[in-house]
């Protein structure tokens, strides 16, 4: 499952995020729709924490060029000095994008808003019933 979460999201053609967005909604749910019936709570939880960093890594990766990635951060309510240091960083897109200022910047009710499939609440809905 990761390896197709990783396919839909792929680095390589990171234009617009709302398009994988969507891919990947439609596929977890219907991944969450078959095996949701297990109970694999903690599992679900480390999968969406994975796909948030997932998704944030690509939307860094999107902004490109150290001002562009400033000027978004900062248009996120991010201070001038923590989106300068971020955005100036050397470190690679994976471990920048899990740094507190990305994280505050691309916090999980945004991303939510954008449209990303909350995986570990749908699970909760689900078996709320049970």
């Amino acid at each position: 499952m990761k390896a197709k979460l990783k396919s839909l999201s792929t680095r390589r053609h990171v234009q617009s995020v709302i398009p994988a967005l969507c891919k990947i909604r439609e596929y977890m749910r219907g991944w969450l729709n078959y095996y949701g019936i297990a109970a694999m709570k903690h599992a679900v939880e480390e999968l969406n924490g994975w796909l948030y960093h997932r998704i944030r890594m690509c939307i860094w990766k999107m902004w490109k060029r150290p001002r562009s990635k400033m000027k978004y951060l900062m248009k996120l309510g991010i201070p001038k000095y923590y989106a300068h240091m971020a955005a100036n960083s050397r470190r690679g897109h994976w471990f920048t994008s899990a740094t507190s200022t990305v994280n505050r910047a691309l916090s999980k009710e945004i991303l939510v808003r954008k449209g990303f499939y909350d995986l570990a609440d749908a699970y909760q809905q689900m078996h709320v019933n049970y």
